[in-house]
């Protein structure tokens, strides 16, 4: 599945589920994830959206280690059923 239907779908269920799914960028700092999932409750997640068999990036892959040792979950989604499953997640 293509990246940008997967952020869009995202996007559109975070919403539904009443949280905010931010698209990220920062200029001064490469690897971040695409997005910034809030949730009721002071819920936070870091989403990073591939193409179907994508992989993050080596420097990506390093920002993801550096935010799971702050104690942030990241998640890689390339496919719906990964979506779903981090849909199911957050509403916990």
């Amino acid at each position: 599945m293509n990246e940008k239907i997967l952020e869009r779908k995202l996007r559109e269920a975070v919403k539904s589920l009443g949280g905010i799914a931010l698209k990220f960028s920062s200029v001064f700092y490469t690897g971040m994830p695409d997005r910034i999932v809030l949730m009721e409750g002071g819920k936070l997640f870091f989403v990073e959206l591939k193409s179907t068999g994508g992989t993050p990036s080596p420097r990506q892959r390093i920002v993801h280690q550096m935010l799971q040792k702050l104690g942030f979950e990241v998640w890689v989604i390339d496919t719906p059923e990964l979506l779903q499953e981090f849909l199911k997640h957050i509403q916990k």
